[in-house]
């Protein structure tokens, strides 16, 4: 009763000058939440490899956005081909340890006249030229997707990179894989799921 009479005795000033100090204290709460999530660095060592996610047998999110190049960037259009994605950032220790094995994969896949597309999705934050710097440093000419708000990221239920997603060309999600992944595993997932999808 005490909380009630407080309240009721509050003047509506007083009310309008506490309500953007709340406003201000939710947005850092969940600010401060949101970069917890985009700065973490690596998967887990115990949550390496195949990984359950409510996205297997189901249709990829929707994604629409850029490359770094600047071409526009729609995964829907990629149906018809077995696709690949990996998220990353360019701060990301694993991710730079696993960057020579995706370089790998891709140019093994340009060798097949149905090879699997590779894509990369940036995890926020990350600057273009910090991005760039990583490609011209180790290599790697696939298109490289923003995700400048995070969205994409969580659509996927990425929290930390890198993360392997493998999509069938009806742009139904098959697997994800937690963490670093070389050359040879990915390659043999690709070719397990074709022989259950078909190519």
């Amino acid at each position: 009763m005490p909380d009630q009479e407080a309240s009721a005795s509050m003047s509506p000033s007083s009310r309008r000058r506490i309500a953007p100090i709340i406003v201000l204290v939710v947005a850092a709460v969940m600010g401060g939440l949101f970069w917890v999530l985009a700065s973490s660095s690596s998967a887990p060592a115990d949550e390496v490899g195949l990984v359950e996610s409510p996205l297997i047998g189901r249709a990829a999110p929707v994604v629409r956005s850029s490359t770094i190049d600047d071409e526009p960037f729609d995964l829907s259009r990629r149906k018809g081909s077995w696709v690949i994605v990996n998220f990353f950032n360019s701060t990301c220790v694993p991710c730079k340890a696993e960057h020579p094995e995706l370089l790998k994969f891709v140019e093994q896949q340009a060798t097949f006249p149905d090879g699997a597309e590779f894509y990369s999705f940036v995890q926020p934050p990350n600057d273009d030229d910090d991005i760039r710097a990583f490609f011209d440093e180790r290599g790697g000419d696939w298109p490289v997707v923003r995700d400048d708000d995070g969205r994409i990221n969580v659509a996927f239920g990425v929290s930390q990179v890198p993360e392997t997603f493998i999509i069938d060309p009806d742009g139904v999600v098959r697997v994800r894989w937690a963490g670093e992944i070389d050359s040879e595993i990915l390659s043999q997932l690709v070719q397990q799921q074709r022989a259950l999808y078909g190519s």
